[in-house]
């Protein structure tokens, strides 16, 4: 009974699951998942506040959030501190680096959230949450996770990459190959008949280097 309790109170939400529901107290005030239905947003965790690694991330989370709001994606962060921690945080963030951070930080002292979205790795710190992403659609679904190391901060040109692939794949239906960037050339789903495979020799506008790996251009 006592594994049965431990899996569930770590368990990680899987891609394509429903995004688990919370309320949380944040520096913006009460948020809710309900708050955000019909948008897409990124939800990260980090470690603690007035911390090195923590304390580079946030600038660079706040340099991309008007990025990510061009594509209608929010972004919200969390960590175990308190709200008046964050407060601190944020204002001495935006006096040692002219950097104001606009987006909403949840503050999970009774790690509610974090529980929930499985952001406490026991097995490298019992007291911190880890660099987890989550990124959830506006159907709230949860699209894409991503995990870091405490030691490790994160790649913000990763974290938009994603964020736009994901969109671009909704919007085109297409998938994209590894090391795609916007404006890439996308790949074309393979067919699923001897027939289709036919039909798709004759097809232009399409870079096939086989019949089941081709590639289109998304502005042709």
């Amino acid at each position: 009974m006592l594994q049965q309790q431990t899996e569930e109170t770590y368990q990680l939400p899987r891609i394509g699951s429903p995004a688990p529901d919370f309320t949380a107290t944040t520096t913006h005030g009460e948020i809710s998942l309900e708050d955000y239905k019909g948008k897409w947003f990124v939800l990260f965790s980090h470690p603690a506040d007035f911390t090195p690694v923590c304390t580079t991330e946030f600038v660079a989370f706040q340099e991309i959030y008007p990025e990510l709001r061009k594509l209608d994606v929010e972004l919200i962060g969390l960590s175990i501190d308190s709200v008046s921690s964050h407060l601190a945080w944020v204002r001495n963030i935006e006096q040692n680096f002219n950097t104001e951070i606009e987006f909403p930080v949840i503050a999970d002292l009774d790690r509610k959230v974090a529980t929930r979205y499985g952001m406490i790795m026991p097995e490298e710190s019992q007291t911190e949450t880890s660099r987890a992403v989550f990124v959830v659609d506006d159907k709230q679904v949860v699209r894409a996770v991503i995990y870091y190391p405490l030691t490790t901060g994160r790649n913000m040109n990763e974290i938009m990459r994603l964020v736009t692939a994901l969109k671009t794949t909704d919007q085109h239906g297409a998938p994209t190959p590894a090391n795609w960037e916007p404006g890439d050339k996308v790949l074309v789903s393979p067919p699923k008949t001897k027939e289709k495979m036919k039909e798709r020799e004759k097809e232009e506008g399409l870079e096939c280097i086989d019949w089941y790996l081709c590639k289109k251009d998304l502005n042709d």
